[in-house]
């Protein structure tokens, strides 16, 4: 189910009272529009012992629910990349970025990426995209977010919360050009064609769930798959990285796992991992 190249004593005695999982990539693999149905029963079960789980995303909270609505009312939802927090349907959580800021980055995507990226700005549960027609809204489309077209970033009616660009030929020409510049917006490549920026990172927004829900982030354990989970990974007690992620983030992380159902069934079983 996963192997190990350590582990501490915390880890042997702790108990898991919230699961936080990355989406696409982790527990939904590229490509795919559902979820495994097993998935849902397995949540349930974890409830019922307890065990809270929380999906952790770059989605917005329309996506999320959509894709957990059967089992929506006992999860807590990660989303923008920690910067907007749900649970129980209302907003529990918010990380807006300051305002020149987050147009600054958009207009820089826009003009730096060579005619090749589209650029679309967070609000709190709406897309804003500026798109060229190279697959961005056909992606929204997919994940079922919820979104408006501008022309410019000016136009967003609400506070920003995240700005990402969506490369339709990949990440890897454009991730030294982004990445490097916009450090104080925590900017990171999100997945083969998506670079995020946004104030909050997985790790806050899970800190930050902690708090709001009284649990010690010790007694959390999550998966990820890319660099933009490592905030989160490095904060909890248990991190599991995946089989299928890079070389340098599998030597990173001890704990390996195929996939996050594999430990989920140990869990909901009342097992130990």
């Amino acid at each position: 189910m996963h192997r190990e190249d350590c582990k501490t004593g915390r880890e042997e005695s702790m108990s898991i009272k919230m699961i936080c999982s990355d989406l696409d990539g982790t527990l939904l693999p590229y490509g795919r529009k559902t979820l495994e149905p097993e998935v849902f029963g397995l949540i349930e079960a974890l409830a019922d012992r307890g065990i809270l789980f929380c999906p952790a995303s770059g989605r917005q909270y329309t996506s999320q629910k959509a894709l957990f609505a059967p089992v929506a009312d006992r999860c807590a939802f990660l989303c923008e990349n920690g910067a907007v927090l749900y649970k129980n349907e209302a907003c529990i959580g918010k990380t807006p970025m300051p305002r020149a800021l987050a147009e600054a980055i958009a207009r820089d995507m826009w003009e730096r990426s060579d005619g090749q990226g589209e650029v679309m700005l967070s609000g709190q549960n709406c897309a804003y995209l500026m798109e060229r027609g190279l697959g961005m809204l056909d992606r929204v489309r997919f994940i079922g977010n919820r979104y408006e077209i501008i022309r410019d970033p000016a136009d967003v009616p609400e506070e920003i919360v995240k700005v990402s660009v969506y490369l339709h030929e990949g990440v890897e020409s454009y991730a030294d050009r982004f990445v490097p510049r916009w450090q104080e917006a925590n900017c990171a490549v999100a997945g083969p064609y998506w670079i995020d920026t946004t104030l909050a990172n997985k790790g806050t927004g899970v800190r930050k769930l902690c708090e709001v829900l009284g649990v010690d982030p010790g007694e959390v354990l999550a998966f990820g798959d890319n660099y933009n989970d490592t905030a989160m990974l490095d904060l909890v007690g248990m991190p599991y990285i995946m089989d299928s992620a890079a070389e340098p983030l599998r030597q990173r992380y001890a704990r390996h796992t195929p996939r996050p159902e594999a430990v989920m069934r140990v869990l909901a079983a009342g097992g130990s991992v």
